[in-house]
């Protein structure tokens, strides 16, 4: 079902396994959509609802069975043809407060993204000769009939049955964030249209094509309400380890590496002064120690983020979180193209604002121009 924003329309779909549109109790009674995607702490939901009772004294919302517990629950918006989808999202809770004025009753439902699904079992599985790659490959495909398709990035450990088994002593999905951790990728599921996603693991993604750019103090093409900048010089780190070759006992170090953030977005990244021992390293061949190396730069927070809120209908579009934007208005040191970490999106009827975090490694920007 569709409901008419600021220059966008709603599109609501909920459904025990296949999401479908929306009822119109659902439509008609919604007051307040929230809905975070958050590359560090996974993507989640709340939408509050207006409660009206029916002939059989229930409210007809709850009687639907459309927001119904453990539903899925699709949420997008659309300023032209094509929906966008924020989130593609599992019902996981419910809060009812009745009122004695008439239209005062209020429920509101929190959820998660579809990852939750994979966080549901603890599992104790051994993994002999299988590379993590495979391992997640084959974790994913038992998701298929959710509509997440793997997207898994190739590594070159391959761990051997006399050395070392990989073992699962957790859920699916702990699981595999273990494996990204260890190996420097990041793991999340992206919603691409309505009951399909993407199972994306590997390394950040700075390769894709930026979005629209964040306009600042550029007259009428300016659609950010507000933009702030920080960089933090403690945020880089240095790694120091060594490893013991198991024949001759002979201790080698293990330089430490930058981070695998590829392609870099600034001209100026700010230098690691901080440095952090690789203090499980000592028994690991030296590719695993090299990997070890570069995982804990890359796990280190980027120094320089931006903090901001959107004007949307100037803006046209859902600023997605995950992937690249330009930033142009704010000076040399600060213009040029960011890593988007956290979008907020706040929906209410005739209002819709998007609340964003960007980063990257440094100052000074590398390219001429933004993709406007």
């Amino acid at each position: 079902m569709l409901d008419s924003l600021l220059g966008a329309r709603l599109i609501l779909m909920t459904g025990s396994t296949v999401p479908l549109p929306a009822p119109p109790e659902a439509m008609l009674s919604f007051d307040k959509i929230e809905v975070t995607n958050d590359a560090d702490q996974g993507d989640g939901f709340q939408i509050t609802f207006k409660l009206s009772k029916g002939p059989l004294l229930d409210y007809t919302l709850l009687q639907s069975g459309a927001v119904d517990l453990f539903n899925r629950i699709v949420i997008a918006v659309a300023f032209g043809v094509i929906p966008e989808v924020i989130i593609d999202g599992v019902i996981t809770h419910h809060q009812l407060a009745p009122s004695n004025t008439p239209g005062q009753s209020r429920l509101t439902i929190t959820g998660k993204d579809v990852s939750l699904l994979l966080d549901l079992e603890e599992r104790n599985e051994p993994y002999p000769n299988q590379p993590d790659f495979v391992i997640v490959t084959q974790l994913l495909a038992a998701y298929a009939q959710y509509g997440i398709v793997p997207a898994v990035t190739p590594t070159a450990d391959v761990p051997i049955e006399l050395e070392r088994i990989p073992r699962q002593h957790e859920t699916d999905l702990k699981f595999i964030q273990r494996m990204a951790e260890r190996n420097g990728f990041v793991f999340y599921i992206e919603p691409v249209l309505p009951g399909l996603s993407t199972a994306y693991w590997g390394p950040e993604n700075r390769l894709n094509l930026p979005q629209s750019a964040l306009s600042i103090d550029m007259g009428s093409a300016t659609n950010v309400e507000q933009l702030n900048f920080s960089a933090d010089a403690l945020a880089p780190v240095e790694t120091e380890g060594s490893l013991v070759e198991p024949i001759t006992k002979a201790t080698i170090p293990i330089p430490s590496l930058p981070p695998l953030r590829i392609p870099p977005l600034s001209t100026s990244p700010l230098p690691a002064r901080r440095k952090v021992q690789l203090r499980e390293a000592a028994h690991r061949n030296v590719g695993q120690g090299l990997l070890a190396s570069v995982a804990a730069s890359t796990n280190a927070p980027d120094p320089v983020t931006g903090t901001g809120s959107l004007d949307s209908k100037r803006y046209g579009h859902a600023l997605r979180a995950r992937g690249l934007v330009g930033v142009r208005g704010a000076g040399l040191s600060y213009d040029g193209n960011y890593f988007v970490r956290k979008v907020t999106h706040t929906i209410e009827r005739g209002r819709y604002t998007q609340s964003f975090t960007i980063s990257r490694e440094g100052t000074g920007t590398l390219l001429p121009f933004v993709v406007p």
